[in-house]
C-alpha cells in the first residue's frame, strides 16, 4: 500500500469514481495505482483544459466531483481558464496535481513552480500533501470542501507522498454538515420589504436556485407581485416542457439597467448582486440602480429551497399557484439561407426531451434562452460562467460521462470552439453521445460587438486580422473527422434540419458545422 493506492481507495470512499487526467512522470504511481482500480473510470484528454472543463459539465450535473489528474505547475495553469468558469458555477471539482518528490524541489528542476500560488485564485481548498499518510485525510477535507462551498478543491501530490509506504486500513467517509436555514428574522425582513415595495420587488436565483423544485417555488412569488430573475450566467437550469420561465439578466448593459430600472427591492437567493460583464466608459457597473435595496435572501451554500418555502410562507403565497403553461413554438423554417434566427427556432423545435445543451454559442445563439423556453424539458448549462472562453466542447464532455442516458447538445461558438478542439478526440475515443453545432461565422463576432461597445465602428486592417478566423477557413468537418467525430456541413437551413434530425436519431459523437 502506497500513497497513490491509498488515494485511489479515498477516493473511491467518497464516491468519485470519474477521473479526468492528462498525468505527465511526477503522476505515473497515481496512474499505476488507478490501474489497480477498476471502479474508477479513468478518462483522457489531450489538453489540461480539456480535463478541467469536462470535470466541470460533470459536477453541474451530478453535484458530485470528478478528479482531474495533472502534471506539475504547468499543467495546472493549462487547465485554469475553465477552472475559473468551474469555480463561479459553483462546480464541485477535485483537482490532484502532482509535484516533483519533495527532497527535490530545492535544486529547481525545469519543472519547478509555485503550485499553491497557481491553484489558489480558482480554487476554493488548496492543500499540499505531506506525506503518504496524509492522503485520506487531505481527500477527506478537499471533498468536504467541494462538497459544501460547492466549489473547486486543489491536493499538490508530491511523488515522494506518491510512491512512498502508507498505512492501510478502513477510509470513513466525511461528513457533511447539514446546509444554513435562512434565520426567521431574515425572512421576515425580507418579506416585509418586498410587500413594501408594492410590485416593485423581485428576487434573483442562482445556482441550485435554477432547479426546478425552486423554481417551482419561487413561481408562487408571482401571486404576491414579485419578479423572478435568473442570474446572466446560469450554471444550469432546469426548463422548458411547461416549467416556469425565469427573466435571465441580459448581457448588453443596456437591456440589463432597462429590465432592472423599477425594480426597488431585490433579494438574492444563491445569487450575487447583477453587474455588468465589463466596465465601459459612461456606463454603470451595478445593473440596479443605487437606490436599490439588495437583500441577501440565501448564500449559495445554503438550503436556498428552505429559504423559498419560508419566503413564500410568509408572504402567504400557498403552494399551486403556477404561471406558466407550455406554449406552442413558432414553426421552424424549412428552407433558405442559414442565419442565426433560424438555427435558434430550428434546434429549439428539435430539441430531444430531457437533452442536456451546452451553450457557448456566445453571438450567434443571442435568442435561443428566450425561445428555448417552450422546448421540450431540458437542463441548460451557460458554459462560461466565469467569461473565459473554451469550455463548450469539454463541458459537454463531462455532461455526457455523467448523464449517459441523455443526448447532449453543444452549441458552440468557432473561436472559442479552437481553444479546446481536443475534446472532440475524447469525444469519439469514450463514444459519448454528443451532438455539436458549431457557428461558422469564421470570426470573434462577440469582439466585434465590444469594439462597437466601446465606440469603434470601422475596423482597420489590424483590427481585422486580429477579430476575424479568416485566411485560412478553419474546416471543422476535417477537424472533426480527423478525431473520429463523425461530422457534416450545412449551408441551408434544409441541409441543416436534416443533419440535426440524423444526429439526434443515432447515438456517438456528431459535429454539424453551420456556415453562416
Amino acid at each position: 500500500m502506497n500513497g497513490a493506492d491509498r488515494l485511489c481507495d479515498a477516493l473511491l470512499a467518497h464516491g468519485v469514481d470519474v477521473c479526468f487526467a492528462n498525468p505527465g512522470t511526477s503522476e505515473m504511481h497515481f496512474v499505476a495505482a488507478l490501474d489497480r482500480k477498476p471502479e474508477m473510470r479513468c478518462i483522457l484528454g489531450l489538453f489540461e483544459g480539456v480535463v478541467t472543463g469536462a470535470a466541470d459539465g460533470y459536477g453541474r450535473m451530478t453535484d458530485k466531483p470528478a478528479v482531474t489528474l495533472l502534471h506539475t505547475g504547468p499543467g495546472l495553469a493549462n487547465g485554469l481558464a475553465n477552472l475559473h468558469n468551474a469555480r463561479r458555477a459553483r462546480s464541485p471539482v477535485i483537482n490532484v496535481v502532482g509535484d516533483h518528490a519533495s527532497y527535490h524541489l530545492k535544486f529547481d528542476a525545469p519543472l519547478t513552480s509555485d503550485i499553491e500560488s497557481l491553484a489558489r485564485p480558482m480554487s476554493d481548498y488548496t492543500r499540499r500533501i505531506k506525506g503518504p499518510n496524509d492522503v485520506a485525510a487531505g481527500v477527506k477535507a478537499a471533498w468536504r470542501a467541494a462538497m459544501m462551498n460547492p466549489g473547486v478543491s486543489t491536493l499538490i501530490l508530491p511523488a515522494d507522498s506518491a510512491w512512498g509506504e502508507a498505512k492501510s486500513g478502513p477510509i470513513q467517509r466525511a461528513s457533511l454538515a447539514k446546509r444554513a436555514c435562512v434565520d426567521g428574522r431574515d425572512i421576515r425582513a425580507i418579506a416585509k420589504a418586498l410587500r413594501e415595495a408594492r410590485g416593485r420587488g423581485g428576487i434573483l436565483l442562482g445556482g441550485r436556485a435554477l432547479r426546478a423544485d425552486c423554481v417551482e417555488i419561487a413561481d408562487r412569488l408571482r401571486g404576491a407581485g414579485i419578479r423572478i430573475f435568473g442570474e446572466m450566467l446560469m450554471a444550469r437550469m432546469e426548463r422548458g416542457g411547461g416549467r416556469a420561465h425565469v427573466e435571465r439578466i441580459p448581457y448588453p448593459v443596456e437591456m440589463a439597467l432597462d429590465l432592472l430600472d423599477d425594480i426597488d427591492v431585490l433579494a438574492l437567493v444563491g445569487a450575487a448582486p447583477p453587474v455588468a460583464f465589463f466596465g465601459y466608459p459612461g456606463k454603470p457597473s451595478a445593473l440596479t440602480r443605487d437606490d436599490c435595496n439588495i437583500a441577501l435572501l440565501a448564500k449559495p451554500g445554503d438550503d436556498v429551497k428552505q429559504a423559498l418555502e419560508a419566503l413564500a410562507d410568509e408572504l402567504g403565497v400557498k403552494p399551486g399557484h403556477k404561471t406558466k403553461v407550455q406554449c406552442a413554438l413558432p414553426s421552424a423554417p424549412t428552407q433558405g439561407a442559414l442565419t442565426d434566427d433560424a438555427m435558434t427556432c430550428i434546434v429549439a423545435n428539435l430539441l430531444p426531451e430531457n437533452a442536456i445543451v451546452c451553450d457557448e454559442a456566445l453571438t450567434s445563439m443571442r435568442g435561443f434562452f428566450q425561445l428555448s423556453k417552450d422546448s421540450k424539458p431540458h437542463d441548460y448549462l451557460m458554459v462560461d460562467t466565469g467569461g473565459a472562453i473554451g469550455a463548450g466542447i469539454p463541458a459537454a464532455v463531462g455532461a455526457a460521462v455523467a448523464c449517459p442516458d441523455r443526448k447532449v447538445i453543444g452549441l458552440q461558438a468557432d473561436g472559442s470552439g479552437m481553444y479546446t478542439v481536443q475534446g472532440l478526440w475524447t469525444q469519439a475515443r469514450e463514444n459519448l453521445d454528443i451532438v455539436t453545432i458549431v457557428f461558422a461565422n469564421r470570426t470573434y463576432a462577440i469582439l466585434h460587438l465590444e469594439m462597437r461597445n466601446v465606440g469603434v465602428n470601422d475596423f482597420g486592417r489590424n483590427a481585422r486580422r486580429m477579430l476575424n478566423l479568416d485566411e485560412p477557413a478553419l474546416d471543422w468537418v476535417m477537424l472533426a473527422r480527423s478525431m473520429g467525430v463523425e461530422a457534416g456541413r450545412a449551408a441551408t437551413c434544409e441541409d441543416f434540419t436534416k443533419l440535426l434530425r440524423t444526429a439526434l436519431s443515432r447515438r456517438g459523437p456528431f459535429l454539424i458545422e453551420a456556415v453562416l
